[in-house]
């Protein structure tokens, strides 16, 4: 077997010709050496890396592994990560993960995210028009991508938009890989603290959203109001910051190719598989899914231990040329681009994912409508790319029309 990589998989540069690819490392590996030791934590952990559409399908889906980090050898982004609240329930296994989501379930069904869509498009509409009255090169993730995910994940649990500054701050410094374990548990703590006091205000003066139902629940005894506050940070937290980079994302990605454009502006058919084909594409949380082996387990012809660690780069997979043909290609016409996995896979796949795919749907094609003339107003080059946070995306992105 060949040297471990000497860094982290997910702080691999990627060449400044080619930023939204996986960086080429990964495609060697996964032809050569599809499950391989990586190291982390400069060396005192080596959990496996897969990188093969069909071994990360049967990780993610396999009862084998947990997604609990307090495992010995859980291959945690930092050193010494502690337990998140049970709310954060993507880091519990069952029965304490099923008993957390479930509390969640009726808020992501598709017939109720289907009633946000006016609302969706209505935010979509007043951000584009406020975009546009301004001149000069203006920042889509500051005007747009990212207000626009804020208000709507406000506007579903009952957050103040105006207290926006607030979470995202801390929402940036739970995935700043540079943020120390201390930082990132007290950005989590800082969300729930603000949350329980909301679920307090809502006792006495309930709206129609999800803080107001836990706190129902709360009473009602299912919960207790720190799993409330707890679970409402985590899609307070959750419910931006990806849908945000994912805009940002697919903007640059649709600039660079602007023949799939009508794609996207065809019926509700043909822009949701344009959607599922950018998520297969850009898979933009590119840190890796976590797992530990609870038992000996054989993936692609490897036996992984009990109590070793497993990283799943959902991006990699997804470019897996044995599933996806020309996959490095963007092709929003792909026949079968909704089998990706940048939701994940299994019991713990995106909870959130049917008012992700809301967003992108009404978002994308409304921006080159109203926009039709959309440039980049810098070189790709000068573009500061997220090389060292969970969710891949850029800090910023002029732009012009």
């Amino acid at each position: 077997m060949s040297p471990t990589p000497s860094n982290p998989p997910f702080v691999l540069a990627r060449p400044e010709s080619a930023p939204l690819d996986p960086p080429p490392l990964y495609a060697e590996l996964r032809e050569e050496q599809p499950v391989t030791r990586v190291s982390l934590w400069e060396g005192r952990l080596s959990p496996w890396l897969v990188t093969r559409w069909e071994d990360a399908r049967a990780v993610l889906g396999s009862p084998a592994f947990s997604t609990d980090p307090t495992h010995p050898g859980a291959p945690n982004f930092k050193e010494g990560s502690a337990r998140s609240p049970r709310g954060f329930f993507q880091n519990y296994d069952d029965p304490i993960h099923a008993a957390m989501r479930r509390t969640l379930t009726r808020e992501f069904m598709v017939k109720r995210i289907n009633e946000l869509r006016p609302a969706i498009a209505r935010l979509t509409d007043e951000l584009l028009t406020d975009m546009g009255e301004l001149s000069g090169p203006v920042d889509l993730v500051e005007h747009f991508s990212l207000p626009l995910p804020s208000l709507v994940i406000c506007e579903l649990l009952g957050v103040p938009y105006e207290d926006h500054t607030f979470f995202q701050k801390h929402s940036k410094t739970i995935v700043d890989f540079n943020s120390t374990g201390e930082e990132t548990q007290q950005a989590f703590a800082a969300l729930a603290a603000y949350l329980l006091g909301l679920v307090e205000t809502k006792r006495t003066t309930p709206g129609d959203d999800v803080v107001t139902r836990l706190a129902a629940q709360a009473d009602e005894g299912a919960i207790t109001d720190q799993d409330a506050a707890d679970l409402s940070a985590f899609l307070l937290f959750a419910g931006h910051e990806t849908t945000a980079n994912m805009i940002t994302l697919s903007t640059i990605t649709l600039l660079s190719h602007p023949g799939q454009i009508p794609h996207l502006l065809g019926g509700p058919d043909q822009v949701a598989n344009a959607v599922e084909e950018l998520l297969r594409h850009l898979s933009i949380v590119h840190g890796g899914l976590r797992r530990t082996a609870v038992e000996d387990v054989t993936i692609g012809g490897v036996t992984i231990r009990a109590g070793e660690g497993v990283i799943v780069p959902v991006h990699v997979a997804n470019r897996d040329p044995e599933f996806f043909d020309a996959p490095d290609d963007l092709d929003l016409d792909r026949a079968n681009a909704r089998l990706h996995l940048a939701f994940g896979y299994g019991i713990h796949q995106c909870l959130g994912q049917p008012l992700a795919r809301a967003e992108l749907q009404i978002v994308l094609p409304e921006i080159f409508r109203r926009l039709p003339d959309l440039k980049i107003a810098v070189p790709l080059e000068e573009i500061a790319f997220k090389q060292d946070t969970a969710v891949y995306g850029v800090h910023e992105l002029p732009v012009t029309w």
